[in-house]
């Protein structure tokens, strides 16, 4: 196995009512604040404010950028940059999901640079330094909050990039599962895939790795294959959306990495379905896991197949080692399409096959991803043809 270092200083206030240390956290880091949120629902639940109430206890004065898109536009975040360089923002607190708290990372980098922050997402620059910032999460899904990465998207050209820099990383997340009672079920469901091919990209790779993270991860998997359900049943099921928030956190926060070198094959495919149809992130993500699993399947890979369908979904090991493979795609299949109830396909989503090479050849790079197997344009349009 290789060697790795792991530091994530995220200092994580779990549970309910939380917010309590708000200001104090936010007043550590400066007295301006950009509070950062996405198309409003902060304000239907009440949890706008309370951020509030808690920030002007502290005398801290508030700046507002609201109306950021699910899949962050450049244009918000350019926006955002050019409010914090007029009014002299100190710290960020992004108030939502994933995409919220993605763009805000990338808003506290582009404070330090002069030019267009697509110059940073494309790495046409370096990022040197960024705001800090906090979070207070409001969706179990991108493990945003708990990470150093954030993904932009510019429409205008279909693309889609993550970029990450260590003085992203969140200095203060909050976590209060009482606040993801009011999330959709689609968005539930959504989410839960989102955090399920976080898992996914790490467990099916040919590095060999610390036990001990195979165990974890599997662990992570059962928690969202059983708790997952539960939350689209119950919304407001306390013990269902913690341990649906807490796996989000743990399944992209670089502890499950160990020393895997290896690149992720199906959020690259994603980003792309995103750029051009701006879908749910999730729900692409859905679509593509599996028949990407079935296209990576033969005698060289089948035993990852193995372990995952006897640990993850308790196939009977004594079966034969591709109908245990076989089954746990399928199983796999059954959780995200008949038990999440997600869309299966991408004609059921207005998804043709119109722009697959162009996505292929981004997805790609124009040459290849050197993942689970190694992927050349020509296999992920196969990828992409077997999700009509």
């Amino acid at each position: 196995m290789n060697n790795f270092i792991y530091n994530i200083p995220v200092k994580v206030y779990f549970g309910e009512n939380q917010l309590e240390h708000l200001g104090p956290e936010v007043k550590n880091y400066g007295s301006k604040v950009l509070l950062t949120y996405g198309g409003g629902s902060i304000k239907k639940i009440g949890l706008y404010d309370n951020v509030m109430h808690e920030l002007k206890q502290m005398g801290v004065e508030v700046f507002e950028f609201g109306g950021i898109e699910p899949n962050p536009r450049i244009e918000s975040v350019n926006a955002a940059i050019a409010l914090c360089k007029e009014k002299g923002i100190e710290v960020i607190l992004a108030v939502g999901g994933g995409s919220t708290i993605d763009a805000s990372k990338v808003i506290g980098a582009g404070v330090y640079y002069d030019g267009d922050a697509w110059d940073l997402v494309t790495r046409k620059a370096p990022i040197k330094n960024a705001l800090p910032l906090l979070t207070i999460l409001t969706l179990s899904a991108t493990g945003s909050e708990m990470d150093a990465g954030g993904v932009i998207t510019k429409l205008s050209t279909n693309e889609k990039y993550g970029i990450g820099h260590e003085s992203m990383l969140p200095k203060v997340s909050f976590l209060d599962p009482t606040v993801t009672y009011s999330v959709n079920a689609y968005q539930t469901a959504c989410g839960s895939a989102d955090i399920i091919s976080h898992i996914l990209e790490l467990y099916f790779n040919t590095t060999e790795d610390l036990r001990m993270l195979d165990y974890m991860m599997e662990g992570l998997l059962r928690t969202v294959i059983d708790y997952a359900p539960v939350a689209l049943k119950e919304p407001t099921n306390y013990e269902a959306r913690a341990n649906l928030m807490w796996a989000s956190s743990w399944a992209i926060n670089g502890f499950l990495n160990g020393g895997k070198r290896q690149a992720w094959s199906v959020h690259p495919m994603e980003h792309e379905l995103s750029a051009f149809y701006d879908i749910t992130h999730g729900l692409g993500l859905a679509q593509l896991t599996p028949r990407f699993l079935r296209y990576c399947l033969n005698d060289q890979t089948v035993a990852r197949y193995v372990r995952f369908g006897v640990e993850v979904f308790g196939i009977d090991k004594t079966l034969e080692p591709m109908e245990i493979a076989e089954r746990s795609i399928q199983s796999l299949e059954t959780f995200f399409f008949e038990t999440l109830g997600l869309q299966k396909t991408f004609t059921e989503i207005g998804i043709d096959r119109t722009h697959f090479k162009a996505m292929a050849d981004k997805a790609c790079r124009g040459k290849e991803i050197k993942g689970f197997i190694t992927l050349k344009p020509e296999d992920v349009e196969k990828i992409f043809e077997m999700c009509l």
